[in-house]
């Protein structure tokens, strides 16, 4: 092994049983209900790629890929979690001695499940290499841009990669122990009991950990640890209390236009630059998400207006602030998640005439607006005429209305608006992301 901290601290025999002790707790860990993105994992089997999941810490990773462990069988991979502090000074360069620890233990196999390996400096050069010698790998990490950025010039063209978002409202309804209805056979009473399910998850959200436990505060810690750990730590901030001050804002108020000018202002900042690199480091750790404006000209969608959405509703439950529900945002961050899960290209649109319309994705040419409901007719009003100017200015002859309930088409002048229950479309939009 190379001449480093990690050599020096611990002996042979400890780190025998550091992985003994780590593929033991992984093969034993509870796999909870199958996630969405196992097919995903299952299809990749066969290619020579790696597969990197990446995704918010505590999302579920380390999960995934023990539900993939089960189906390849006890005797077949290695496993090696580089988050444990005893892999601290761990460099690329100690790769094969590792591997020669991990034969020793558990005989010659072909493919490691590696989780959180971002923490290991180079970390590409190895992978590669036993890429090239045949070896298989399932890798987990939690943070964004350092991946992405990496793959590319490393690992370009050899590998495959899934975001693992926090759970589904289908992957919810599983956790819950209810199976999805049949929509095409829904009952008044089913339909019902699911907008019921589809409150508490808008309330609860899909992190694993604090619906398994909460009487605890795991949501809370979890933000925590992002902030200090995979930002304030990692890009070495100095002034933690504006960045602070900024998730706050952002969190407390999802599913709304920001402009970085005025967040600066606002909050006293400093400088735009330093408003877009913390909005840029909270995205990159997987706590929010930004949308631009869907405009021909790349430049004006630049400088426009953001929207931003949080990871899950839940969270931003927890650590958000907000004088009422709030229920319509959070309506909205969660068909926002939902198309995200389908597609990274997500944009808001804003018709000639100023109207805005939540979500437009180019590549289906879809428009969804978002209502809470639809009883009052100053909002149904409202809603449609954003719609139909939108669709006029996309030259688009259909749109959807995601609301608490479904309705009969609102046809006008040659255009016709679906009117969807957005908990039934959560459900048929889990199946187009599979």
């Amino acid at each position: 092994m190379s001449d480093n901290i990690w050599k020096a601290r611990w002996s042979r025999d400890q780190l025998r049983a550091l992985l003994l002790e780590q593929f033991h707790a992984f093969w034993g860990r509870d796999t909870g209900i199958e996630r969405d993105r196992l097919a995903d994992l299952v299809r990749a089997a066969a290619s020579p790629h790696a597969v990197i999941v990446s995704g918010l810490r505590r999302a579920g990773k380390s999960t995934l890929l023990a539900q993939l462990a089960h189906r390849l069988g006890e005797d077949s991979f290695y496993y090696v979690n580089f988050e444990d502090e005893r892999f601290l000074g761990f460099e690329a360069g100690d790769a094969n001695d590792l591997y020669g620890l991990l034969i020793e233990l558990f005989g010659e196999r072909r493919v490691f499940v590696v989780d959180e390996i971002q923490n290991v400096p180079g970390w590409e050069h190895f992978v590669r290499r036993f890429l090239d010698m045949g070896f298989k790998f399932y890798i987990t990490g939690s943070n964004a841009s350092l991946l992405s950025r990496e793959l590319g010039t490393r690992l370009t063209g050899r590998y495959v990669p899934v975001e693992l978002f926090p759970f589904s409202f289908t992957e919810y309804l599983a956790f819950r122990g209810q199976a999805a209805p049949d929509l095409e056979r829904l009952t008044t009473v089913e339909s019902a009991r699911l907008r019921g399910y589809l409150d508490e998850y808008l309330r609860l959200g899909g992190l694993p950990e604090p619906l398994k436990y909460p009487e605890l505060p795991l949501a809370r810690t979890l933000y925590d640890d992002v902030l200090y750990r995979d930002i304030a730590t990692r890009h070495r901030i100095e002034e933690v209390r504006a960045l602070k001050e900024l998730a706050y804002y952002l969190m407390s108020n999802p599913a709304s236009l920001v402009s970085y000018n005025k967040l600066k202002e606002q909050l006293r900042l400093g400088s735009v630059n330093t408003v877009k690199s913390y909005i840029d480091y909270l995205e990159d750790s997987w706590l929010l998400f930004t949308t631009n404006v869907y405009d021909y000209s790349v430049k004006r969608q630049q400088v426009a207006p953001k929207k931003t959405y949080a990871i899950d509703t839940g969270l931003v439950r927890s650590v958000g602030f907000s004088f009422s529900p709030n229920t319509g945002r959070l309506l909205e961050n969660l068909v926002f998640l939902a198309l995200r899960r389908r597609t990274p290209e997500v944009y808001y649109y804003t018709s000639p005439g100023g109207y805005e319309v939540d979500f437009y994705l180019p590549e289906t040419r879809e428009l969804i607006q978002v209502s809470q409901n639809l009883a009052q007719p100053t909002t149904r009003e409202r809603e449609t005429r954003a719609l139909t100017a939108a669709l006029r200015g996309l030259g688009l002859t259909r749109g959807l209305i995601l609301s608490d309930a479904k309705a009969e088409p609102i046809k006008t002048e040659g255009l016709t608006l679906e009117v969807y229950s957005l908990a039934e479309w959560l459900l048929q939009s889990y199946k187009r992301s599979n």
